[in-house]
């Protein structure tokens, strides 16, 4: 887990501001970069919940020595699923929630968590889900109609040759089967001008996203956490989300608008409204890009360092 370059790590620190005893979750474990940060700043006192749908990401981070005098939570489960586990494990409403969307950097070739398919620049089975709970996408490519997959990669990948891409992943899926993500880079390369972006994306950046989208059924289980925050979420709780993909940012843009607007429509909720309407960054300097208007995006220091963050775009709200 050594090479898992955190995202966005001293803007999220700095808005989400935790402080020793306080209790933290973390949605998205992954590397568990931004998880060992946040866990050595609740310490001592605090109690920590580390979610991912990956087994893998849940066991590695199991097996780290952290601070003993912070209670530390493991889940194998999806962040949308946050109610039932606060729940289960008598759990109250926390201090702070960090959402890290989309894969890790350990997920892709050469990372811990590799070999699931998530990556077109190794050939993996094409697997493609965070955990084993769910058909993998080889299956779900079998049974998939040529419109329906058209539908997704338009929608979900923002791709304009979607037509052409999928009836070729179609035509050879029903033809000789798509069973890595090899084939199912060549069925994309051979859909589209061989000039494809002049070499600035990789031609399938964007059916992979799309794919990836659709198999796990990330924008409704994204959708269905930010509606259960305030079960998730104490009265003056931060919340931190990292995107990378202009859907996810606008569905979370969209739901803290309307956090806000309900937050200044209601008198109890007035005072925490203005702050999150301000987006005041902890130390109640007003930073117009920590709330709701304007996402905070990496440096170019940090761009350069771990070229993934170039899209990463990080919305926060006080409740």
């Amino acid at each position: 887990m050594g090479m898992h370059i955190p995202v966005l790590l001293q803007e999220c620190l700095a808005v989400l501001d935790p402080k020793p005893g306080e209790f933290f979750i973390d949605g998205t474990l992954g590397g568990g970069g931004h998880a060992r940060e946040i866990i050595s700043k609740i310490n001592p006192g605090g109690t920590f919940l580390a979610v991912d749908r990956d087994q893998r990401a849940v066991e590695a981070f199991n097996q780290l020595e952290l601070p003993k005098s912070v209670r530390v939570v493991t889940e194998t489960a999806s962040y949308a699923q946050l109610p039932e586990i606060l729940k289960r494990q008598s759990l109250p409403k926390a201090d702070g929630l960090l959402l890290d969307l989309g894969f890790s950097s350990e997920q892709i070739s050469g990372g811990s968590l590799a070999n699931r398919g998530f990556s077109f620049t190794a050939d993996e089975p094409l697997i493609m889900t965070y955990g084993d709970d769910t058909p993998s996408l080889a299956q779900r490519l079998a049974d998939l109609a040529e419109n329906d997959l058209e539908s997704i990669i338009r929608e979900y990948g923002e791709e304009r040759y979607a037509q052409q891409i999928a009836k070729s992943i179609a035509q050879m899926a029903k033809e000789k089967g798509i069973a890595t993500t090899g084939q199912l880079v060549t069925a994309i390369r051979s859909a589209v001008p061989v000039n494809y972006e002049q070499g600035r994306l990789h031609p399938a950046t964007r059916t992979f996203q799309a794919l990836r989208i659709y198999v796990n059924d990330e924008l409704r289980q994204l959708e269905q956490l930010l509606d259960s925050l305030p079960q998730i979420i104490q009265s003056g709780g931060r919340v931190a989300i990292i995107s990378f993909h202009s859907l996810e940012d606008r569905i979370v843009k969209q739901h803290f608008r309307q956090f806000r607007d309900r937050s200044r429509g209601s008198v109890e909720g007035r005072d925490h409204g203005r702050r999150v309407l301000a987006g005041e960054l902890p130390n109640s300097t007003p930073a117009s890009n920590a709330g709701t208007k304007k996402p905070i995006t990496a440096t170019e220091e940090e761009i350069s360092i771990n070229p993934r963050s170039r899209s990463a775009k990080l919305r926060v709200m006080t409740l």
